[in-house]
């Protein structure tokens, strides 16, 4: 991993390089093309890849092997030396990048870190460029010293600003951008040290983000934290003091975000705000990190929830988890419930009671009743795992197996730290298509239908077909891209192959090829039409020419006869028009030909998405479902993998339920994320229907934090809500800004990591104005209601 981490990759669009696959026979379905000049791939394009061509800037998520391919740069030497590049079109080069400090992590960064560089002298003037994260800080430095033309001779000290107004010295040259915690849309300034310079500069009021900060003697001394003003209000959001709430400073705010969703979870803020941690600091555990994340977990703890300051400084945090944590990023870049498993898990591990783990050896529940094996499999989980973490957000599962050959069947139980929970999918999709007439008169017809989410081309034609009336059988349906024909899809391609930003033609044919109208047509174009075109063009005759040309219409391969005989061409060969200069321009229309009408389905409304209970998510993960042929299960009886029914149950659930909305999906061919309203309760969430346990007590929950993401996949914004114990109110937490909220705000779409607290008898009704926030964590034995 560490020399893979100092290679570079190159992107290559993917459809350049299928095309190049094609050519060279790559696929063995391929093979008897080999070196065909009509498959000639033409200089590398990487155009459908940008967002902007002039800056070349890229999409936005951007999938591996789906959008792009990645190749060495031995391997792209070798193409630039054969094809060449498109020109104009730079190199899109990345490097691989080495993320953690146990588990090693490499990735291509795909995606540079745009940062904003200016002066401080001249706020105003910025200028955007793009890093990697590994490059250093005296990378930036000498990117700044080249831009503002600084001497090298001159002494200069970069900064950065958080939203907050607080600054920052990058004092570290060797540091990289990812140690040092720059993150997307931050600003580095440069300052000449001068022992005059003794507060912070003036910040111009249109710039707001530009990073400075204050010497004094050569040291820093910059604000430790964000304030909001207690009297700043707008429309209908009164802003409020942090203290005890928290904001933004250094920390990508979804990493913090999800720390103010777990600290209003009361006993395990009361755990560290007693000091009880600091007696079960596990330092020896293999698995854990030391105790450095759990004692800055304390440290941001106490600070929130004790400090008279009206501020936050959550840098250590920040640190320990930069630190430990690999990057989230890809498809589903920090994800905040991924970040949520990294940090239970790390307090888990750090705060384990157990020091030297036994090894236990499944078993199977071989028809003992489920009250013996559930117990029996809680016990042996807390055998080797025993934490606060534990105590307070573990569950069991029960998971039953049926095998459809010999109906053995297999009950297992197993403990959960948060409830991953499938949302309904929608079984239609809703794509936009054009259809193009053979009659050459009538204009391309975009359409808007609805067909099956998993279902074929040939759903896609029958829909289409009873919109605009022809035949289902007739119609050919292609994928346009850049103006050529990408791909012909057969009538048993799936829909899931078509992406939603594919430009998807239909062009129904005539049944035998052509019809008597259109002879009709085509007699009067020759006898009539032409000679009156050119004479209206006054023109030769032809008003152009037919030659078979390479894919990328680059290269004339051979000129094709005009003498009313019917052509025979090979299935992959691209034909081009050669026109007249001069009847080009009095016969042909740019602007027409790229003209088209929409249906009366276009401008219909769309349907509003429906809202689903968050009860049917938990009827759905509980539901029966035989697993797919890729996964099947071992039957020991068998002595073979079969393809068994699987169901979910819960056993029993802990006193903080943290539920995740699985809202991503993604393969190969299809990437979603689902936007589906859930409609989860503030308040007397009843789980008891649900737990299978016949002696488990009532489990009535309150709903304590919830982590919202906007946005697609590959990226987006998190805000939170959160409901604050020591005045019970709620709260929204955005970027920098933290204001009063109502429980009407709360369920909305964005809704993604839910939190709720069991409401147990012995907890207090009512809000308690001292810091202490809960009742003490229940003692760990070997009961099945010590969670």
């Amino acid at each position: 991993c560490i020399q893979e981490a100092s290679l570079q990759q190159y992107l290559i669009d993917s459809r350049w390089f299928k095309q190049w696959k094609k050519y060279v026979g790559f696929d063995s379905w391929d093979m008897y093309n080999v070196g065909e000049r009509s498959l000639y791939p033409g200089p590398i394009d990487n155009s459908g890849l940008f967002s902007d061509q002039e800056t070349q800037a890229l999409k936005e998520h951007l999938i591996d092997e789906l959008d792009y391919v990645l190749v060495p740069t031995e391997a792209w030497n070798k193409l630039v030396s054969w094809y060449g590049c498109l020109d104009g079109q730079r190199p899109i080069v990345r490097k691989v990048v080495e993320h953690g400090m146990f588990v090693k992590h490499c990735k291509v960064e795909v995606y540079l870190l745009e940062l904003n560089l200016c002066e401080n002298d001249n706020m105003d003037n910025v200028v955007t460029r793009h890093f990697s994260k590994a490059d250093t800080i005296d990378t930036i430095e000498k990117e700044m010293r080249t831009l503002f033309n600084i001497p090298s001779e001159k002494e200069t000290r970069l900064w950065n600003k958080y939203m907050s107004n607080t600054y920052e010295q990058l004092n570290k040259p060797d540091s990289t951008v990812q140690d040092a915690g720059l993150f997307q849309g931050q600003v580095a300034s440069s300052t000449t040290p001068s022992r005059n310079f003794t507060t912070s500069p003036k910040l111009s009021s249109n710039s707001t983000a530009s990073i400075s900060s204050t010497v004094t003697n050569g040291d820093s001394t910059c604000s430790p934290g964000y304030t909001l003003n207690n009297s700043t209000s707008s429309g209908n959001r009164q802003e409020v003091s942090c203290h005890a709430f928290g904001v933004l400073c250094s920390l990508n705010h979804f990493l913090f975000l999800l720390f103010q969703c777990l600290s209003n979870a009361s006993p395990l803020t009361e755990y560290f705000l007693n000091d009880q941690y600091e007696a079960e600091i596990n330092r020896e555990n293999p698995l854990g990190m030391r105790g450095e994340i759990a004692e800055a977990y304390a440290d941001l703890v106490k600070q929130m929830w004790l400090s008279r300051s009206s501020y936050v400084a959550p840098r250590t945090f920040k640190t320990q988890v930069g630190r430990f944590a690999p990057q989230f990023s890809g498809y589903q870049q920090q994800d905040s419930q991924e970040l949520l498993a990294f940090l239970l898990d790390g307090l888990h591990e750090d705060l384990n009671r157990v020091k030297k783990k036994p090894y236990l050896a499944l078993r199977d529940a071989e028809g003992r009743p489920d009250e013996i094996v559930a117990k029996e499999a809680w016990t042996n989980h807390r055998l080797r795992n025993d934490s606060i973490i534990v105590d307070i957000f573990h569950g069991l599962f029960k998971s039953t197996l049926v095998c459809p050959e010999c109906s053995k069947v297999s009950v297992t139980f197993d403990p959960f730290c948060y409830l991953t929970l499938p949302l309904p999918m929608k079984k239609d999709r809703t794509m936009e298509v054009f259809l193009v007439r053979s009659d050459p008169q009538s204009r391309p017809t975009q359409y808007r239908v609805v067909v099956p989410k998993l279902g074929t081309v040939t759903d896609l034609c029958s829909t289409l077909s009873k919109l605009c009336g022809f035949p289902p059988e007739n119609m050919v349906v292609a994928d346009v891209y850049n103006h050529r024909f990408h791909k012909i899809y057969r009538r048993d391609d799936g829909l899931n192959q078509i992406m939603e930003k594919d430009d998807i033609f239909v062009s129904p044919e005539p049944e035998n090829g052509h019809s008597e109208e259109d002879e009709e047509d085509t007699s009067d174009l020759e006898n009539g039409s032409k000679r009156d075109v050119a004479k209206q063009c006054s023109s030769p005759a032809k008003l152009f020419t037919f030659s078979i040309v390479n894919s990328y219409g680059t290269a004339n391969i051979s000129p094709l006869p005009c003498d009313g005989n019917v052509l025979k061409l090979n299935p992959h060969s691209t034909v081009a028009i050669d026109w007249d200069t001069e009847s080009k321009k009095l016969c042909y229309d740019e602007q027409e030909a790229e003209a088209y009408e929409k249906h009366e389905s276009m401008l219909q409304p769309q349907k509003k998405k429906a809202t689903v209970a968050l009860r049917e998510c938990i009827e759905l993960f509980t539901t029966m479902e035989t697993l797919g042929e890729h996964d099947p299960w071992y039957c020991p009886t068998c002595k073979k993998h079969q393809q068994a029914t699987k169901k979910f149950d819960l056993w029993s659930l802990p006193r903080i339920l943290v539920v995740h909305l699985k809202r991503f999906s993604y393969n190969r061919c299809w990437r979603d994320k689902l936007d589906t309203v859930v409609d989860f309760p503030i308040r007397d969430l009843n789980m008891s229907e649900f737990v299978c346990d016949p002696k488990a007590g009532p489990y009535i929950y309150d709903l304590i934090a919830v982590s919202n993401h906007y946005g697609g996949m590959g990226g987006g914004h998190y805000t939170a809500y959160g409901k604050n114990k020591v005045d019970g109110k709620w709260y929204y937490f955005d970027d920098s800004s933290v204001s009063s909220a109502t429980e009407d705000q709360i369920v909305t779409k964005a809704a993604y990591v839910l939190f709720y607290q069991r409401r147990d008898e012995e907890a207090p009704s009512k809000p308690q104005p001292s810091a202490s926030l809960g009742g003490a964590p229940e003692a760990a034995d070997d009961h099945m209601d010590t969670n």
